[in-house]
């Protein structure tokens, strides 16, 4: 009887939140199928959105990627080692996640733009501002810390003897670290990279800064909004919002299904 006074609230309180999640999401996927099907099958069809939301697809993948590439050794190394600065370090890698990420593109945009300091060194043969390397930049910024974070759990969790038992062995630091480390937190490390992409295809603020044109998905979705208001940009948002749930399920369907494999 104690159990059901304390779970019942609980579970009130729970379906409230899922209820507050699963409401708008099935909100756009009635209205816009019973109301305005033929708008959706114009979206559809429309090559400037489903550019877009490739655009969307492909940039966030390849910041997933640099990610992935940069994040795994600076995880690695939060999780095993300790220097000066160390929580001043990891504390920098979170910062974006609490600054606001318009005032994170105007950052990016006085580094990247042609005369920045990155930008302008680089501009004669390589552009940031209004390219793909601006948008995947814009991306990576805002997503970096989820996989690092994820990435730096995973290691963490991984018994140091079993690391000390391959060096015992003979092996390298680096084969103990393809052979040992990375396997056995390569859940987390996809977790990461699943978080990382999803966090940089829902980018539009810093995005928009630094790189508004070619448009991404979100850029898109929100011209079509400003200047035609909710049915004309809802068609949009739902083809989105499709391709990125099926990704994710895919995603997080391949890391379960592999779980076991890695451990």
């Amino acid at each position: 009887m104690k159990d059901i006074r304390l779970t019942l609230p609980f579970v009130l309180m729970a379906i409230v939140l899922v209820l507050f999640i699963g409401a708008p999401i099935a909100n756009l996927y009635g209205v816009q199928l019973v109301k305005d099907f033929s708008g959706l099958i114009r979206a559809a069809t429309d090559p400037v959105v489903y550019r877009s939301i490739w655009l969307s697809v492909y940039a966030s993948a390849i910041s997933a990627f640099l990610a992935f590439l940069f994040g795994t050794p600076l995880a690695y190394i939060l999780a095993r080692k300790e220097f000066p600065g160390k929580s001043l370090v990891a504390r920098i890698i979170d910062l974006p996640m609490v600054i606001p990420h318009i005032a994170a593109g105007i950052m990016l945009y006085g580094i990247f733009n042609r005369s920045g300091m990155v930008g302008g060194l680089v501009n004669e043969f390589f552009l940031f501002e209004d390219a793909l390397a601006g948008i995947v930049v814009a991306m990576l910024f805002v997503s970096l810390p989820f996989f690092v974070n994820s990435a730096r759990e995973g290691f963490e969790s991984v018994d140091p003897r079993l690391e000390n038992v391959s060096r015992t062995l003979g092996e390298a630091p680096w084969r103990t670290f393809l052979k040992v480390s990375f396997p056995l937190a390569s859940s987390h490390l996809l977790t990461g990279g699943i978080l990382s992409w999803a966090r940089g295809i829902s980018e539009y603020a810093a995005v928009a800064i630094i790189a508004y044109y070619p448009k991404t998905a979100p850029v898109l979705i929100r011209d079509r909004f400003t200047a035609y208001g909710l049915t004309r940009s809802r068609s949009a948002t739902i083809l989105l919002v499709t391709i990125c749930l099926i990704t994710f399920i895919l995603l997080w369907s391949f890391a379960k299904n592999h779980e076991s494999d890695w451990h």
